[in-house]
């Protein structure tokens, strides 16, 4: 901000309509005496309700008691320069309406826009005395600002703030910034002046997300997703061709409970659902000006608690491997097989740790690239451990490659998060003031690791039963789970770009934005799981023969793993449902024990129907327990969300989900039909896929599903991009 240009003698000052005023009392300069006690005038912002009050200048003598306003047309003399007007600088000169029985009078001719430095001593801040000097041109200020009308009695200005001004837009080329003034936050006379407070470097991480970056985000991150989930299938496959489906992948796969659950606590819903909000409001109180980093701030509270906290768990369940396949799994034939491989993956828990921090960070700052990518590195590590040294270790190579890939998961985020970490904020209060530690609220953390431990201890029940089935029931209920969750998986792509997006909002305080992109989420997300859904249902056992029928793994494994996968998928639409309504829950960064409590009631659920379907339908029945219980954590979580954080509309959701849930049923039964037609697995696929979509869109669109509009936008866009790289 810079000072007017002074006054000469022949110059005649402006005058100014007053409005409201709000009293103060001027500030002394050297050689003035001082007012008397109880002195004070009236400061004006510009409006039309006192038409006759002229424009005061701050430093003038006020004048008699009578009328308490300054002069109005005192003159500082030719060789001091013009103090700023309200503390405002140039831009409060704006032009008055004359009084009806005054002539306007014509102010100084304004400067000259210059972009060049001129010497002279630096320009005064917010509320500051220009020193004597040379005046300074004010390059692109605004003449016509609006402050609103302050409240007598209260002080504007209660602390650090962003004060009135932000960063505007480069003008002519230049560089030079356009002050805007926020008129809930206007300077006026009242109270002190504060210096003003530059936003940070990055504007991306404060402005509210548009759709085209939305749907950017969505498309890089489930373009690696599903890239990865078809690793994950090599990964697969690799493993059945190599080891089959007998004791030792059964005792690799008790093993393989180690990186699922670290997975589920660390990297997808645990620890995100603590840090992704608790970034988010970092974010926002940096964008406020308050004081110091409050990132950095969250990071050197966190982080080394964290390590510290990984390292322990993980060595502990390293040395209580013997331990832990007992309990695990009581009737496997090699539990030494077991237990060394368990070791192997027990590294995993500090690796997915400090995946997962990463990943958390880097999508609270809109940085979504290298958290989609850490599961093409994780499955890269398996698959070259598995080829390259399964001829010696046997199964214990793929647990190798689990360690390999969690290391692997950290470095690809490394980079993208030291460039985050170490930007520096460009002003604001405090700017460079140290990093105070911040740690992360206790009853938050709990809740969700013990929701996220709840969730995954299906899990744990699964292959608890499964161990006493005959050899191979565990490897059957795995391959059908990681099949059938391809659905889901790419459904709730979108909720992981959006979740940041939400707890930012609640963050600023806008819940109507927070319930309204959390609809949106459930009624896209629904429609695209239950497509998967039909299709799974319809068309499994050709999918199963054609991913996984080779090598060790028989015509037998393929019928009862297609069998176990299409009792899985009925659970698909709760397993969607229950990760994007338990984000909201938590997204306010607030502790919350309805989501536990309806997970706990789930597992229980899951328990009860597991023991008392296990004996008629053997592996099926526990995969219909797994179904139930997670469709009935869904519809707890349902009917609680008026009482969460945000508050969305019950009834509307589910008549918008019964319609492509009407769809699917339909897409199904058609879909089973013409794939069970053709001989071959490929072909049967391709007709009962193909069936599935057409018959599945045709009824969506029919039935006025809402979550249709975005998709087929989305597949419109892509199209149209193709074909215009193509043809170009």
């Amino acid at each position: 901000m810079t000072a007017s240009a002074p006054r000469t003698p022949s110059t005649p000052s402006r005058s100014a309509a007053l409005p409201e005023a709000a009293e103060m009392t001027p500030p002394r300069t050297e050689g003035m005496p001082a007012p008397e006690p109880g002195a004070s005038f009236r400061a004006t912002l510009g409006t039309d309700s006192e038409a006759t009050a002229p424009r005061p200048t701050l430093g003038t003598e006020p004048e008699a008691h009578a009328s308490r306003r300054p002069a109005l047309h005192a003159d500082p003399g030719p060789s001091a320069p013009r103090r700023p007007v309200l503390g405002l600088g140039p831009q409060a000169h704006a032009p008055a309406r004359p009084a009806p029985d005054a002539q306007p009078e014509l102010g100084p001719a304004r400067p000259k826009r210059s972009t060049e430095p001129e010497p002279g001593p630096p320009r005064p801040t917010l509320g500051g005395d220009p020193e004597p000097g040379p005046p300074q041109p004010t390059p692109c200020t605004n003449p016509h600002p609006s402050p609103p009308q302050p409240t007598p009695g209260t002080n504007p200005h209660p602390g650090p703030s962003r004060s009135a001004f932000g960063v505007g837009p480069a003008v002519g080329g230049q560089g030079v910034s356009l002050p805007i003034a926020r008129p809930a936050e206007a300077a006026t006379v009242a109270g002190p002046f504060h210096p003003p407070v530059s936003l940070p470097a990055d504007p991306v991480e404060h402005a509210p997300p548009t759709r085209r970056f939305l749907a950017q985000a969505t498309l890089v991150t489930a373009s690696l997703s599903m890239a990865a989930a078809l690793l994950g299938l090599v990964r697969d496959q690799s493993l059945a061709r190599l080891f089959g489906a007998g004791r030792d992948t059964d005792a690799f796969l008790v093993a393989w409970t180690v990186p699922e659950f670290a997975a589920t606590l660390l990297i997808e819903d645990g620890l995100a659902f603590a840090l992704i909000p608790a970034f988010s409001m970092a974010l926002a109180r940096r964008a406020q000006g308050a004081p110091g980093d409050p990132v950095r701030s969250l990071v050197a509270g966190t982080l080394p608690r964290l390590a510290l906290g990984f390292t322990a768990v993980g060595a502990l369940l390293a040395v209580a491997a013997p331990q832990f396949v007992a309990v695990l799994a009581p009737g496997l034939p090699d539990p030494a097989l077991a237990v060394d491989c368990t070791r192997l993956t027990a590294t995993c828990v500090l690796s997915f740790g400090l995946a997962g921090y990463s990943s958390a960070a880097l999508r609270a700052h809109r940085r979504f690239l290298a958290p989609a990518a850490i599961y093409l590195a994780y499955n890269v590590g398996i698959i070259t451990a598995m080829y390259a040294l399964g001829d010696r270790w046997g199964v214990r190579s793929a647990a190798f490659g689990v360690a390999a890939g969690g290391c692997l998961m950290v470095l690809v985020q490394f980079p993208s998060l030291v460039r985050q970490l170490g930007r520096r904020r460009t002003g604001g209060t405090d700017a460079g003031a140290p990093a105070v530690a911040q740690p992360l609220a206790v009853p938050l953390l709990a809740t969700v690791l013990l929701f996220a431990l709840c969730r995954q201890s299906q899990v744990l029940i699964e292959r608890f039963l499964a161990s006493e089935l005959p050899a191979g029931a565990i490897s059957h209920l795995n391959y059908a789970q990681k099949v059938a969750q391809i659905p889901m998986t790419l459904s709730m792509m979108l909720c992981t770009v959006t979740f940041p997006v939400v707890a930012r909002a609640l963050a600023d305080g806008d819940t109507e934005r927070a319930r309204d992109r959390v609809e949106r989420d459930l009624a896209l997300a629904g429609c695209l799981v239950l497509l998967g859904t039909a299709a799974v249902v319809a068309c499994a056992p050709q999918l199963i023969g054609l991913l996984f029928q080779r090598g060790a793994f028989t015509a037998q494994d393929t019928a009862a793993t297609a069998g176990v996968m299409r009792v899985y998928a009925l659970g698909l639409l709760g397993q969607t449902l229950t990760g994007v309504l338990v984000r909201s829950y938590f997204s306010a960064g607030r502790a919350a024990w309805y989501p536990v409590a309806a997970m706990a009631a789930g597992i229980v659920a899951t328990s009860w129907t597991g023991a008392w379907t296990l004996g008629p339908w053997g592996v099926t029945g526990i995969a219909a327990a797994n179904a139930t219980g997670i469709t009935l954590t869904a519809v707890l979580l349902l009917a609680g969300m008026r009482r969460g954080s945000v508050p969305i509309r019950t009834g509307p959701v589910l008549r918008e989900l019964s319609r492509p849930l009407r769809a699917a049923v339909v897409a199904t039964v058609a879909g089973g039909f013409v794939g069970s037609i053709p001989a071959g697995p490929l072909a049967g696929l391709a007709a009962g896929g193909a069936t599935v979509t057409v018959v599945f869109v045709l009824l969506g669109w029919a039935l006025g599903a809402q979550g249709f509009a975005p998709a087929l936008r989305s597949v419109r866009t892509l199209t149209r991009k193709l074909a215009h790289a193509v043809l170009r």
